[in-house]
């Protein structure tokens, strides 16, 4: 417990830091930003590694597409919040539109160029969430969505939200489902970490064009599938987790 202890102070010290001494980069052009923030994630994966005994495994790489894509994640810890970003070449997320609003926090997220995603302000808010993420994948930038919307913790029923769709249709980019099992080593609303590897697995990507109907059984079903053979490869039990 001591060991998760350090590393969740070292996690916030480091954070701030990055936050004060990196402010001159909100004047700087936004890949210089995009390389602090990759700097940023490793750093918090060292740390990871060497206090905590949580290492990391990618699979799949030759999935990725080289251009705009969506990833579709699933969302188990704090983890995949700060690891996916070194996986991906210019990775962006949707993110809760009054995270923009935290001074600094937000700027900082405007400059990396993240989507704002407001859920109760109805079709205007879904246009403008839409058009940012047309800018984005028109630079050719992979943008990270977490379909369940939330943390779900490994083995409980999915729940799959319709807005990967509608960015799907709107984008007509492919999407890549990702896999995971960062929930067995870092448990939603738990400072305990558990050492081993988490697994990050890169489904191959399901192309544009598909209707509704059709895309999302599959893309539930994929990353379903991969999440629930990852678990295995600990000593997880079910009921384990989902009993926190």
């Amino acid at each position: 417990m001591a060991r998760s202890i350090l590393f969740h102070v070292l996690f916030y010290v480091t954070t701030t830091a990055f936050v004060v001494f990196g402010s001159p980069l909100l004047f700087m052009p936004r890949r210089w930003a995009m390389a602090a923030l990759n700097v940023h994630a490793r750093m918090e994966l060292f740390l990871l590694k060497h206090i905590v005994g949580i290492d990391y495994e990618v699979r799949g790489l030759e999935n990725a597409p080289k251009g705009a894509c969506i990833v579709a994640a699933k969302h188990q810890s704090a983890w995949e919040t700060f690891a996916l970003i070194p996986i991906f070449r210019d990775p962006t997320f949707l993110m809760k539109r009054e995270l923009f609003w935290i001074p600094v926090h937000g700027w900082f997220s405007k400059k990396f160029g993240m989507i704002p995603v407001d859920r109760d302000k109805g079709p205007a808010a879904l246009r403008l969430m839409l058009r940012e993420a047309k800018k984005r994948a028109a630079e050719g930038r992979e943008i990270i969505i977490f379909p369940e919307g939330t943390r779900r913790a490994p083995g409980s029923p999915p729940d799959y939200k319709t807005g990967v769709f509608l960015l799907y249709d709107a984008l007509e980019v492919p999407c890549v489902p990702l896999a995971l099992n960062s929930g067995l080593f870092w448990r939603r609303r738990d400072w305990h970490l558990r050492p081993g590897t988490i697994v990050v697995e890169i489904l191959p990507p399901i192309p544009p064009g598909l209707k509704r109907a059709e895309f999302l059984p599959r893309l539930e079903h994929d990353i379903e599938t991969a999440s629930h053979r990852l678990l295995p490869e600990t000593d997880w039990e079910p009921g384990e987790v989902k009993a926190r």
